[in-house]
């Protein structure tokens, strides 16, 4: 018995036919299309996040990832509605909030590898200060927010403007020591301006 001829055959509606190299070309580019790749984007985190102290979903901290200034986090989807990413690190997959991390402008995909491969990077707290405002020698406290502050609604000051809001949960970093109103001067995801100490507490680095 002479050996077996295998031919490719398209079936269409009225005919039926023997494909083409150009058919066959057609149809993988066009699988090829239809496939979805996540792309990997990397970040590092700029501050420690534990889901389970500081996450402002509680019914779903469990789902989140925890991580330390420095790690790099394998992301691979885009930021959700509730302002959260889904990644990866240190063999943890989990959620992911976008104002504790920053990412990597990396699109080589060797170092890529390397960086995750390597897993930390170091992160100088200092270049989020404006170095401008805040002088080298200023102690900075990390805070946590336990309740909500609105300015507009609950300052004491005429100059509300130069105040911050923001919702309990919120990890904000004091600069310096407390005036005499009782308020520092505080950073929140890059926003600057004063907070109302009896709204907040301590926050241990550790």
């Amino acid at each position: 018995m002479e050996g077996i001829l295998e031919l490719d055959v398209l079936i269409y509606p009225d005919e039926v036919r023997i494909a083409t190299p150009d058919d066959l070309l057609e149809w993988e580019l066009e699988s090829a299309s239809q496939l979805s790749i996540p792309t990997v984007r990397l970040f590092v985190a700029l501050y420690p996040y534990n889901p389970a102290a500081m996450s402002p979903n509680p019914d779903t901290a469990a789902e989140e990832l925890p991580f330390v200034p420095g790690q790099i986090i394998k992301v691979v989807s885009d930021q959700d509605s509730d302002g959260f990413y889904y990644g990866e690190s240190g063999g943890l997959s989990g959620y992911v909030p976008s104002n504790m991390v920053t990412e990597l402008p990396v699109d080589d995909e060797h170092l890529k590898n390397l960086l995750m491969q390597q897993g930390f990077l170091p992160v100088d707290h200092t270049a989020l200060i404006d170095e401008t405002s805040i002088t080298d020698d200023v102690v900075v406290r990390r805070m946590v927010a336990i309740f909500e502050y609105d300015p507009w609604e609950s300052s004491p000051n005429m100059d509300s403007e130069a105040e911050l809001g923001f919702r309990a949960g919120d990890i904000i970093y004091v600069f310096g020591d407390m005036d005499e109103d009782g308020f520092y001067y505080g950073d929140l995801h890059g926003r600057r301006g004063l907070v109302p100490s009896n709204f907040l507490q301590p926050l241990p680095w550790n």
